[in-house]
């Protein structure tokens, strides 16, 4: 199993000071966030999401992949396109972040693309039921 996955990170979403809901406190994973559920860990993947379009503007795919996935990190074109294709979208497509079936898409071709595994939906449409 991968990281994300044994983390119930499969955005692999970084150590920092934002504490999050179902958030592990005393993680084992010194680089990664560990959270007690697959649930939450999808929750933080779309609210960071979300939070890049509030705080950064993020609109497109691309806008949100070079912040998520950095070039000193990651191969970013590359990341763009295999999310996009995964959507079935352009990369000029508007992502709307208040979209529960865009969201539950986007964080999904995210965590395929950092585990190499296809997403549980439930687990990804559970993740967005805890935003609310």
């Amino acid at each position: 199993m991968t990281r994300g996955l044994t983390n119930n990170n499969p955005g692999n979403v970084r150590i920092s000071k934002t504490k999050w809901q179902g958030e592990i406190l005393r993680s084992t994973d010194k680089s990664f966030k560990q959270f007690s559920s697959m649930a939450y860990g999808y929750r933080a993947l779309i609210k960071l999401l979300q939070n890049y379009q509030k705080l950064y503007h993020c609109k497109t795919v691309p806008d949100f992949i070079k912040r998520w996935a950095p070039n000193n990190e990651n191969d970013t074109t590359a990341y763009i396109r295999s999310v996009c294709k995964q959507m079935q979208i352009p990369t000029t497509h508007v992502i709307n972040v208040n979209d529960k079936a865009t969201m539950v898409a986007f964080a999904s071709a995210i965590s395929y693309q950092e585990n190499g595994i296809k997403a549980n939906r439930s687990d990804v449409e559970e993740g967005w039921d805890l935003l609310i």
